[in-house]
């Protein structure tokens, strides 16, 4: 099996990486991974509570300062401190508890492939601070990819509020976009479905700007 086999649809690019670097980390650091599926258990039964992803890191917290009560072997505390340092790297910019829950699930898979399959990891770049795309972003981009948008493709979409001259736009249900419409605003009305042209994409593919047609 090979690493791009791992690749899965329910991750972005940029999650995908850091699920990467953070098995890296840990094997390189020979962390017991099933120490790791503690943690993931833990996020797992608590991802629909307020604040679910601080109380993860206040877990985390929790597992290297009890480590010597709760832990089998002297090297629970280490595995512990080695897990909370590298969400801490990596981690810290997720604020959606089920995009984190995802990382880690192929964290702990990976974990298993490097250890078990013996890949060669070499050196592991330091920690940077990705943008984490929230899960209506990783939607957005899905729908880019499947849809194809062109600049100056027609397109449907619903007035979903109008406030002086700008105009939000919801297209397919998922893309909201606010634009100016300063002859056109006052002509529409909330709940409306209206024909936009695509006028800018960002660098994903996604729609950047619309305006409103006759």
């Amino acid at each position: 099996m090979t690493i791009a086999e791992f690749s899965s649809e329910s991750l972005t690019n940029a999650q995908w990486e850091i699920a990467h670097a953070i098995a890296q980390t840990l094997v390189k650091e020979n962390t017991d991974v099933n120490e790791l599926g503690k943690a993931v258990a833990y996020l797992r039964a608590s991802v629909q509570q307020p604040n679910a992803t601080s109380r993860f890191f206040t877990y985390l917290k929790t597992l290297v300062s009890s480590g010597r009560q709760i832990g089998h072997s002297g090297r629970t505390t280490d595995y512990y401190r080695s897990i909370e340092k590298a969400c801490s790297d990596y981690l810290k910019g997720v604020n959606d508890a089920h995009t984190m829950l995802q990382i880690l699930g192929w964290v702990s898979r990976l974990m298993r492939y490097y250890r078990d399959a013996g890949v060669p990891i070499g050196e592991i770049a330091p920690p940077s601070t990705p943008v984490f795309e929230s899960a209506r972003q990783a939607e957005i981009a899905k729908i880019a990819q499947a849809q194809d948008f062109q600049v100056g493709q027609i397109i449907e979409a619903k007035v979903t509020k109008i406030n002086g001259n700008k105009v939000t736009y919801e297209i397919l249900g998922t893309i909201k976009l606010t634009e100016k419409e300063p002859k056109k605003a006052t002509s529409l009305q909330e709940g409306q479905t209206v024909q936009v042209k695509i006028v800018s994409l960002k660098d994903d593919g996604s729609i950047k700007s619309v305006k409103f047609i006759d």
